[in-house]
């Protein structure tokens, strides 16, 4: 898929978040790249064949006191790569683009993995 394609893909995940979370949404900056470096990958522990679909780097909302301020975007992103090579179809390659979107965003607003994919187990 061209890079193009591919961000519009993760355009239309933004788009479709809940609009209390989309109004929420300061000073981040949503970026796709092809993969992750090894730098990332092993500052994170993730050895191969496991990979990383997206990435949030920043200050997540919960951390932030009176003195934030005046900082860079915080940064999500995603990783072109791995979920092409992972995904069957356009498809699949959407739904999995969507659910990165929503996981990193879930990490801008204070979530940790576990608290995640506990309320990704409850959703019916």
């Amino acid at each position: 898929m061209r890079r193009k394609e591919f961000e519009a893909l993760v355009e239309r995940a933004l788009r479709r978040l809940p609009r209390p979370f989309k109004e929420r949404l300061a000073n981040i900056a949503v970026v796709v790249e092809d993969w992750a470096d090894d730098a990332t990958l092993a500052e994170l522990g993730i050895e191969p064949p496991d990979t990383l679909y997206g990435l949030y780097r920043g200050v997540n909302l919960t951390a932030r006191d009176t003195s934030y301020g005046n900082v860079l975007p915080d940064t999500i992103t995603i990783y072109q790569g791995p979920i092409e090579e992972d995904a069957e179809d356009e498809e699949e390659m959407a739904e999995i683009v969507r659910d990165t979107v929503i996981h990193e965003v879930g990490h801008y607003f204070g979530l940790d993995d576990e608290t995640m994919e506990q309320i990704e187990d409850s959703d019916p």
